[in-house]
């Protein structure tokens, strides 16, 4: 794998990480008028510039990984997915103040492992 494949699949998952952080806030600044009912909670979620961004992210991901499966192997590449797991995790412990176990931690470690072993296999 060369380094520049492994770092557009980095900014892939990396971005996808970034999305869910940006949707999370943006659905925990909804969810506190959540009086309005179903409809204005959607109309609030679609209205967040949170939610906006973390949309954004994602699309922005989404087209780099197609240039990405362009460009290696799907059994290869998809592993890496697991990565995102990881980095959501520290987004959620370190922006959000989310409380992180260590089963939490054990299980992403090995999550993490299984992408080394992966990439070492290209």
């Amino acid at each position: 794998m060369t380094l520049r494949l492994f770092l557009l699949i980095f900014v892939s998952v990396g971005l996808s990480a970034l999305a869910q952080l940006s949707l999370k806030m943006g659905t925990d600044k909804v969810a506190v008028g959540r009086a309005q009912g179903v409809g204005g909670e959607l109309l609030g979620l679609f209205q967040s510039p949170w939610v906006l961004v973390g949309l954004t992210l994602y699309g922005l991901g989404a087209m780099l990984w197609l240039f990405v499966l362009g460009r290696a192997p799907l059994s290869l590449a998809y592993p890496f997915v697991g990565m995102g797991f990881v980095l959501t995790m520290l987004a959620g412990a370190l922006v959000l103040g989310e409380s992180v176990g260590v089963a939490r931690v054990a299980g992403t470690l090995m999550i993490a492992a299984g992408c080394v072993l992966v990439a070492r296999s290209a």
